[in-house]
This record gives structure tokens, sequence and C-alpha cells, in this order.
């Protein structure tokens, strides 16, 4: 679930043959008119003067001038209302007229009386793309239309109305798992190229070439989705969640992250919660060799880096064994990433010239089996990943082979996400001061001097 809710509900109408009321007849009027007509609707216009636009449409009978003064009943049998006048108290009285009749309204340049908003349209009909900002900022909109504007050739419409006629032919040659891999493939080869420069038949044949051969096994993308913010994540791993059939995720991966990956995917979830795994990891191995099998293209996303305490060398030494192909994409694991948005720099040549990485995951015995003299050493960072229930354990450890208790010490909870919080204290009362904050979120531990210079490299603007 994403953590920002939408102010509407982004939605194409089918407006061909359906009655709409525009109450207008300015400039801004004859805008609206000029979408409404794009999508072949029958308007209503109702206004006391008419532009030379305006008037010319209805004069043609493109649309129809309705009447001078707005009345309710002009509203009977509108599929939607749009209010585009510079009377407030009218714009006002036909948003509430029209929301009491259940007909969705728009009234221009007021969000707060509309019940629906036009978006900025990058039109490539058949393909449209619409850009909204729920009216908070039009001019950001506009400004992104325009990029989009030129970035798209206006043969991208040749070659969506090309797909369109051919799906049914694809529909009928390739089975439902195999369709959606047949058209990147053609989307990916000269095939389409040659829709775009106008040799159509030449592009029939290839992709009738295409649903004819035989589904190859699929593919698995092992992807570090990083420690949570969105902005961390690489270009090929975007790129591949956005491609990917099936996505099999742990509960490390920020849902802000999870939004990212391509919506009609199946979402898998195997996460583990500490000691409580929701799905054991020689599951998951099968369960990627069997989705990969069935052709399928599978984005195994790991919170970090799939190699650093990720269980991805597991994955792959099965992935292999069954002659399954697979990408790896690093990522940024929590310990740089984390470290960074707390202002904690992992290595400083006055005091931390190495870094060492360690997991706090206990034995079932509740025991960590970690060769703590060489961790409890001056001049170096030491990083406990997973280390919140073990925290006592570890501050104690360290103490005991060798660290001061006054030896600086930090946990981050939730790290790089808007909800990130930074405990800081040393070895001897850390431990009470996390367990009086009751974090909960996924915890990393730093242990070194490296957290003293927390205090002047705050860069975030966190506080303290």
């Amino acid at each position: 679930m994403s953590s920002t809710s939408w102010p509407y509900y982004p939605v194409f109408m089918r407006l061909r043959g359906q009655r709409v009321l525009l109450v207008g007849g300015g400039e801004v009027a004859a805008r609206k008119l000029r979408l409404l007509l794009r999508a072949d609707a029958r308007v209503h216009v109702v206004a006391a003067q008419l532009n030379e636009e305006v008037a010319e449409l209805c004069a043609s009978g493109a649309a129809v001038h309705a009447g001078v003064v707005f009345e309710p009943r002009q509203l009977t049998g509108c599929r939607l209302a749009v209010a585009a006048t510079d009377d407030v108290a009218l714009n006002r009285q036909v948003a509430e007229t029209a929301d009491a009749q259940g007909v969705p309204v728009n009234v221009v340049d007021d969000s707060t009386l509309s019940t629906f908003v036009t978006p900025s349209i990058v039109d490539r009909a058949p393909l449209l793309i619409a850009i909204s900002t729920g009216g908070a900022a039009p001019v950001l909109a506009r400004r992104l239309r325009e990029r989009l504007e030129a970035m798209l050739p206006s043969a991208y419409g040749r070659l969506a109305a090309f797909m369109h006629s051919r799906r049914e032919a694809v529909r009928s040659a390739a089975a439902h798992t195999a369709r959606r891999a047949i058209w990147e493939r053609f989307l990916d080869s000269p095939a389409a190229e040659q829709v775009l420069s106008g040799d159509e038949a030449r592009a029939a044949d290839e992709l009738a070439a295409m649903a004819r051969q035989r589904p190859a096994v699929g593919e698995v993308y092992l992807v570090g989705a990083g420690p949570g913010d969105p902005d961390l994540l690489t270009f090929k791993a975007l790129r591949l969640m956005q491609q990917c059939d099936v996505v099999l995720y742990d509960r490390l991966v920020a849902p802000e992250i999870l939004e990212l990956v391509r919506r009609d995917a199946r979402r898998l979830f195997v996460g583990k919660a500490r000691s409580q795994h929701a799905v054991p990891q020689d599951e998951i191995n099968a369960e990627l060799v069997r989705l990969a099998t069935d052709g399928q293209r599978v984005l195994r996303l790991k919170g970090g880096d799939p190699f650093i305490f990720g269980r991805g060398g597991e994955e792959i030494d099965r992935l292999m064994a069954h002659g399954i192909p697979f990408q790896v994409v690093p990522g940024i694991t929590a310990a740089s990433g984390c470290a960074a948005y707390a202002g904690i720099p992992l290595t400083h040549r006055d005091c931390a010239q190495s870094v060492v990485f360690v997991t706090g995951h206990a034995r079932a015995d509740g025991t960590l089996d970690l060769h703590w003299d060489q961790l409890a050493r001056r001049g170096q960072t030491l990083v406990v990943y997973m280390g919140l229930n073990s925290l006592p354990q570890v501050c104690a450890k360290l103490i005991e082979h060798g660290l001061s208790a006054d030896w600086p010490a930090a946990m981050i909870d939730d790290g790089t996400s808007p909800r990130q919080r930074v405990i800081t204290g040393t070895l001897a009362d850390l431990p009470q001061r996390v367990a009086d904050a009751r974090l909960k979120g996924p915890s990393l531990l730093i242990v070194g001097e490296v957290v003293r210079l927390r205090e002047r490299l705050r860069w975030r603007g966190e506080p303290a």
C-alpha cells in the first residue's frame, strides 16, 4: 500500500455519442470543447455569449448551443459536466447541481469544486499519455508534457494502432502466459522500427513468426532494492521491475519501491521477520525454478544488495543447476545507504580505516557465533545487520572483548525512508535507549568512533 493517497483516481472515459454539458462560451470553454469533440462527445453548450470558435462549432453542428442560462434540467442524461466561466458563483452552482444529480463535474481552475480534473495530454492517438498533479501544480504537469512531446516520435500512434490491429491474431496463436513476452520481443525487434517507418506488411510477417515460436525458458532477475528510498534504485533495477511477470519480495522491500513494480505483475510475499520465515529458503529457490521453467520473467526483489546477507548466492546456485538464465543487479546495501542518510561516514582517516559487516542473527539457542576478538577493535567500523533483537548481547560481548563501555554506537531504524530514526549512544546505554524508543522497522547497528561525526554531518537535516 502506498504511503501517499491519490487526490483523484486516474481513468480514461469513453464519451463517444455521450451527452456532455459545457457551461461557458469563452476561450477557456473553447479549449475544453476541442478536447471533448476529439472524444466524439455530444457537447451541449450553455452560454449567453459565444466566442468566434465556439460559435462556429455550434453553427456547423459539431456542438449544440443549448441555452443562454444554466438550468438544472440541462444536466439530465449527461455523462459529464464542465463549468468554464469566469463567474465564480455560476461555476459553484453548476458544480453543486451536477454533484447532487450524480454527474461528474469539472470546474476549470478550481479543483475544490471538481469531482474530476482534466490532465495535460500527450496525443499520439490511439496512444494517449495523461499527466496530472490533481490540480496542485498544473504548470508542472504542462512542463512534463512538453518534455514527453519532445521524446516521443509522432509515429508512436501508428505503432499503437498496428499492435491493436494484431492483438486478436496474437491471442489466437499463443497461450495467455506467452502473449506479453511476444509483444515485448516485438517492441525490442527491428519489426517495431519497420512500423514506425511505414513498412507494416513486413512487420506483420515478423510478428506472426514470433507468435509461432514455442515459448522459451524464462529468466530470473535478482535485484537489489536498496535500503528503502526509491531514488536509490539503479536504472537497470527499475527497468527489470517494469518488465517482470511475477515478483517474489521480502519484508525489507519498502512499500514505495514495490509500487514501482509493473502493476499487473503477480506478487508473492516470501518475507522473513527475524526468525519467523514466511517461506523457507529452499522453497523460494524451488519456486524461482518452477516459474522460470514455465517461461515467466521472475523478479526476485531483495532489500539492500542480493549478495550481502541476501542469500542471493544460494538462489543462483539452484538456478545454475537447472540451467535457468538469470541476471543479478546490485543494490545499495543498508550499511552504506543508512549510514549516509544518518550522517555517519563508514570510514574516516582519523578514526576508521576499515569496515566489517556481520549479521546479528542468533542461533536457535540464542547465542551469536562471531569472532568477537576481531570485531572489538579500534580503528574500524562495525556494522551489524538485523541486530535489533541481539543488541544487548552484541554490546556486552564487545565490552567483554576490549572496547570501552563509552564506545560510540548508533541504531538506525527504517533507514533512508521518511520514517528514519537514529538512536545514538554508547555500548553501555544504547540497548536501553533503543528499548525506550520502541523501534519496529528494519534496523542497522553501527559501532565505532565515526558515530561521533554525526553531530556535525547531519546533512539531511533530520532532528537529533
